[in-house]
């Protein structure tokens, strides 16, 4: 099991925008990722600030669950197998491990977690002055979106290169939900 904490800077952009940026910074390849998530019928990890998902990506299975921290998420990661992964999101049952023992430590429990469905994203990752700059777009039901995100060490720092960055292509500093809760609000939409 790993923690880190990570402060992430987001914005939404148009697909016009995505690709302007895409060509400035000469970015040719990207990678997938799928995010599986799972939630309780009455969003008990909304309503403490947490997510849990896992994600498949280069070949490999992770279990992870935000939580807030005094600056950015404490992110938990936990290691899966294929079969492990498949099984959860089949039945929704958490494997034993660290963060089911972090579960019961919110009071979320463990057995009334369901899986909800999943968003592929198409990433790339450039290092920049000092952070992580991500290109995203992201495939969910019938949607996608682009979203441009900054990891950072530095939230005060990280902010002001991030907005100068923003400032000098000409794009508008957009709410921008994070990418479960852009997934829970679509759902939500598609349930009524």
């Amino acid at each position: 099991m790993k923690q880190e904490i990570e402060i992430e800077l987001k914005n939404i952009v148009t697909k016009q925008e995505f690709e302007t940026l895409v060509n400035a910074f000469n970015i040719h390849s990207f990678s997938t990722q799928v995010n599986h998530y799972f939630e309780t019928p009455s969003f008990s990890l909304k309503d403490k600030g947490a997510a849990l998902r896992i994600r498949f990506k280069n070949d490999a299975y992770t279990l992870t669950l935000k939580q807030p921290a005094k600056v950015g998420l404490l992110e938990t990661h936990q290691s899966l197998t294929k079969e492990d992964a498949t099984r959860m999101i089949q039945t929704g049952k958490i494997v034993p491990g660290g963060i089911l023992n972090l579960l019961h430590s919110l009071s979320v429990l463990p057995d009334e977690l369901q899986y909800l469905g999943e968003l592929t994203t198409n990433r790339a990752e450039i290092i920049y002055k000092g952070g992580i700059l991500m290109f995203d777009h992201s495939f969910y039901f019938d949607t996608d979106d682009y979203e441009l995100e900054y990891e950072v060490k530095d939230e005060q720092e990280g902010r002001k290169q991030f907005l100068e960055l923003l400032q000098s292509h000409h794009i508008p500093v957009r709410h921008t939900e994070n990418k479960i809760k852009r997934f829970f609000l679509e759902k939500q939409k598609r349930s009524k």
